[in-house]
């Protein structure tokens, strides 16, 4: 099964796409912020990706129609990846742009997928860049101005997780009660705008 069958199934009518005290008084970027922010997103990933679930490591990298004419070649997860063999099974895809806005014509979503499993990945690192999308930290996926959506799909138990960037993630599923033990866990991290309806999903 790849990736668009098993999103049709799982996920029918879904597009995968993203739905502060980053500095100190000084100026300068408060790095026990990140800290927080790598463990929280490390210990969410942890509690929803076993050892035995199959994944797919998706990303979404949007492009300018320019881009087509220079034929470069994206790398996006060779510095993650630990065995260098899956390389051979990244497949790669040219779509429409996903966001809803005037300069959709003139952009596209190179999408990336890769089925695996969590030992075959640096997930720590991943789960970093993606978290450190505004900033100048290492590690990092490329330059802010086509800086890619990087999604954990868990096909063992129909979770989609999402790390939009060092404010916050997403997690979806199919069945509540999947993602219930997680929210009973860390229910205290959501943040204040979206406590109202993630609270009324789960009474």
């Amino acid at each position: 099964m790849d990736l668009d069958q098993y999103l049709n199934n799982a996920f029918p009518g879904l597009t995968l796409a993203p739905s502060l005290y980053q500095f100190k008084d000084d100026g300068s970027l408060n790095l026990e912020m990140f800290d927080c922010v790598y463990n929280q997103a490390l210990s969410i990933f942890n509690e929803l990706f076993s050892d035995l679930d199959e994944i797919f490591l998706v990303t979404n990298v949007y492009q300018h129609r320019s881009d087509e004419i220079k034929k470069k070649r994206i790398k996006v997860f060779n510095r993650f990846l630990k065995n260098k063999d899956l390389k051979l099974h990244l497949r790669q895809e040219t779509l429409p742009y996903v966001f809803d806005d005037e300069e959709a014509v003139d952009y596209y979503t190179s999408r990336f997928s890769l089925k695996c499993c969590k030992h075959d990945f640096k997930y720590p690192l991943l789960i970093k860049a993606a978290c450190n999308e505004d900033f100048p930290l290492k590690p990092k996926f490329g330059p802010v101005s086509n800086y890619p959506d990087v999604f954990f799909i868990n096909i063992t138990k129909n979770v989609i997780f999402f790390i939009y960037d060092d404010r916050g993630c997403e997690v979806i599923a199919t069945n509540n009660e999947t993602i219930y033990p997680l929210y009973e866990k860390y229910g205290d991290w959501i943040d204040e705008y979206s406590r109202e309806e993630i609270v009324k999903r789960f009474k």
